[in-house]
Parts: structure tokens; sequence; C-alpha cells
């Protein structure tokens, strides 16, 4: 049996080829005597009874046993030839939908397959293989496939914990008619499903910055030559003549046009804390991960209103790190890199660092608008550290999270307070995240918290904008 097993959709032909060569060197490698370990129980049984029989006809001279027990020892024999040379050409295809899913959500894996060869195949059982968070592993047992015949199954997986999970290889099960031999030939191909981290849908806010557009505070940026605009430049081929600006050729003593101003689009950071130390408390419900479902909703709301976005790291990582300061760099990017991001926050695991110097140096360019923050535990020194974030960009917001009344299911002790006051009288809209918050209403807290007064003692509050 030979079998193709493409990535996903259809594409069979391809994937026919690669996996017509993958089973025949199975084949080979495996020989007749993987074949012969493919004996069922009835094989097996069989074959001792005829082997016990021609021993008793020997030795008791009866020819009529002898061939009884030739008959009994012939028959698995003749199976496991018979399969072993059979030489089914079957395609397979998996497709996920969808590739990448909340987690506690479902999604549905659909199996296809092909019988490509001119020959019908006897009885299939079909299984896949998936990781043990997903569920249990699926079985189907397939009809017989006539010459062109197509079957189709599908099973639903789900997770409560995000991650990226392999699914595959699939494999198929041969059984001879009599039920005395199985093989199993495995396809070559895997699929990969991410599980995403929960998201929560956040109230809109006035969500500004130093480095804003779309809006108040606008700044403008050139654009590509060929455009209007009131900075002038050299003439060239193909310009448009009535962009000439005749102020700037009599000045320069050659042909000058103007070029075109763009709004520049708001920047966002969004910093998430991972280091090992900050957090205590490990599972669906602990900070880390309200911390990572947090950092996922902030992206998506960010981006929905048209913000240039970015995910950084204490580890310094920045997503998705297009260009030199790591913002997409055009709104098309904006949905490959929502994709990237929320790929990174699937797999994102704790760091061995203890410090947040490397993401205090990557913020070093005093434009990098809104930052919204995610931290864990802060002693006093780090604290200082990300008071002094707030120097390095717009507007600042910080969710930080007293990881031991997590694990306890107590109320914030007076350490976090003192770290939020800091973080306030630096100009951050610091907020306590107490066991099992809601984000949106924080969200909306911080809102109403950017009107009060920044620096003016431990009720002093930064702002959005």
């Amino acid at each position: 049996m030979s079998a193709g097993d493409p990535a996903a959709g259809d594409g069979r032909e391809g994937g026919d080829r690669g996996a017509d060569r993958g089973a025949d060197r199975g084949a080979d490698r495996g020989g007749l005597r993987a074949a012969l370990g493919g004996l069922t129980t009835r094989g097996r049984s069989f074959l001792a009874a005829g082997v016990a029989a021609a021993v008793c006809a020997y030795v008791l001279g009866q020819s009529d046993l002898l061939r009884v027990g030739l008959l009994l020892s012939m028959l698995p024999l003749i199976s496991v030839a018979l399969l072993y040379r059979t030489r089914y050409r079957v395609a397979g295809s998996r497709r996920l939908t969808p590739v990448r899913v909340p987690a506690g959500s479902e999604a549905r894996v659909h199996l296809r397959m092909d019988n490509v060869s001119r020959l019908p195949t006897g009885l299939l059982m079909l299984q896949d293989h998936v990781p043990y968070v997903l569920g249990p592993r699926p079985r189907f047992v397939l009809d017989r496939m006539e010459p062109g015949g197509r079957r189709e199954v599908s099973y639903r997986v789900r997770s409560d914990l995000r991650g990226s999970y392999p699914l595959g290889p699939l494999q198929l099960r041969l059984t001879d008619p009599f039920g005395m031999c199985e093989l199993t030939r495995s396809f070559s191909a895997f699929d990969t499903l991410t599980v995403i981290p929960r998201t929560e849908s956040l109230p809109p806010v006035r969500l500004t910055g130093d480095a804003s557009g779309y809006g108040e505070g606008r700044r403008r940026s050139l654009a590509l030559a060929g455009d209007d605009d009131v900075i002038p430049r050299a003439y060239r081929y193909g310009d448009d003549l009535r962009r000439v600006h005749w102020r700037s050729t009599a000045r320069y003593g050659e042909l000058m046009v103007r070029r075109e101003e763009q709004p520049q689009r708001a920047r966002c950071t969004v910093l998430l804390d991972t280091r090992a130390i900050a957090y205590h408390g490990v599972g669906p419900d602990s900070a880390f991960e309200w911390a990572v479902s947090g950092a996922a909703s902030s992206l998506i709301h960010i981006l929905e209103r048209g913000f240039a976005v970015r995910l950084l790291t204490d580890t310094g990582d920045c997503v998705p790190g297009a260009g030199g300061d790591g913002f997409a760099a055009t709104p098309q990017d904006s949905a490959d890199s929502a994709g990237l991001m929320m790929d990174t926050l699937a797999v994102v695991d704790h760091s061995e660092g203890d410090g947040l110097a490397r993401a205090h140096d990557l913020l070093r360019g005093g434009d990098e608008g809104l930052l919204i923050a995610f931290f864990g535990d802060l002693d006093e020194k780090q604290a200082e550290l990300v008071a002094r974030m707030r120097r390095r960009s717009g507007a600042a917001v910080a969710f930080v999270m007293d990881s031991e009344a997590w694990a306890s299911g107590g109320a914030s002790a007076g350490p976090v307070e003192e770290r939020l006051r800091l973080l306030r009288e630096a100009g951050w809209t610091a907020l306590a995240v107490p066991p099992g918050a809601s984000l949106s209403a924080l969200w909306r807290l911080a809102d109403t918290a950017r009107g009060e007064p920044s620096g003016d003692g431990p009720g002093g509050y930064g702002g959005w904008s």
C-alpha cells in the first residue's frame, strides 16, 4: 500500500508521489519479517495449530492429519503474502477549520481518503495521532473503497490550554478477509493546530499618545515620491507637471515638484512580563495565564483601532519585528502581524531572566506611542526601572498582579500598593489586578482614571493621553 498526505486541502498529486516513495521504503525496510509480525491472534493460532498437527502426523504416521496441518499452516502465511504484495495507492488529506482557535473552543478536523489505484481496497481502519490534551485518539472503520472512490470523516478537538499541537501522522490498518493479518501504513505529513489565548472584548476608550495618528495629535510623515506635498524635491521622469513647485524651481535653478505628506499611524507597544520569578501558580487560572490573555485581548483591541502594534517581552523579543522599530510597516501588514503575535502568545512561556532591563533598553526612542504593560511581581528595583519606561513612551498603562494573592485567593498586599504608587508618580496609569479580575472592567477603570491628576500622591494616576 502506498499513501500520500498533503498538509492541508487537496494538493493530492504531489502528496501522493512523496508518500508513495515513503510507503515503499517502509515496506522494503520491514520486509516479510514485518508482515509476519502483523499476524493477528487468529493467524498465530492457525499457524500454531498447523505446526502441531504436522508434528503429530509425523510422529503417528497419519498422512491425512499432515494435510490438515499443512492447510492450517499455509492459510495465515498465504494471507500475509497476499496482504504484503498488495499495492493499494491511497491518498489522504487533512483539513483544519480553523487552524487557529482560542483556548476552550473546538476545531474540526476533516479527513479524506481517496483510492487512486485500479484495485478495490479491503476494510480499512483509519487512526489519527493527536496529543492527549486535545482529546481521545480518533479511530474510524472505512468500508471497501472502489477504484477512484472517496471516503470522508471528521472529528473535533478541544484544548483548555494554549499551545501549538501537532496532528498526525495518519495511520491506515489493512486486514485480510479472514482476519489473519493486519498491516499498518503511516502517512508522513503533520498539521499543526494553534490554540491561542482566550481574548476578551474590551470597551472603546480614548486611546492616544505622543505618536498618535488617526485623530488628535496626528503627526505627518513623507510618503513615496510621486504624490502631492508642499515639500519640494527634484523632478523625476514620470512626475505630474501639475505638481511643479515654481518658487522652488526658481530658487534652485532646476525643476522641483511637491512630495506628499501622509498621516503617520498611531503606535502601541504591548509589554508582557514573562519572568518565572514574577509569577506563582500554574494552570489556566494562574496569574501568568491571565497576563497572557490580557496581552492578547489588548493586541486585538488596539489593532482594531487602527494602531501599528508590536509585542514586546522582558527578554527583549519583539514581534512582528519588521523594520528597525518592530512595528508593521503598512496596514496590510497588520493582519499578518496579528497572526504572528497571537501565535507567539500561544507558545510563550516563562523566561529565566530576573529583570526588565532588556525591555527598558528597547524602549529608547521616546516616541513609542501608547505603552500597555502586564507585570507580575515587581520588587523595588524593577519598579523603579518600569517607572523610567514612562519617559520613553507616550501614554502608559500598567496592569500589575500580586501573584501571591492569586495563589492564595486573598487581597493585595502592602508591597504591591507601594509599587503602584511609584508607577503612578512616574505618570503611569497603574492598576492592581485581583484574582479572577475582568480585563474589560479594569480597562474601563483605566479610562476613568486617566482624567485624575498625575504625580500628586498615592491617589494620582497617569492617563491614556
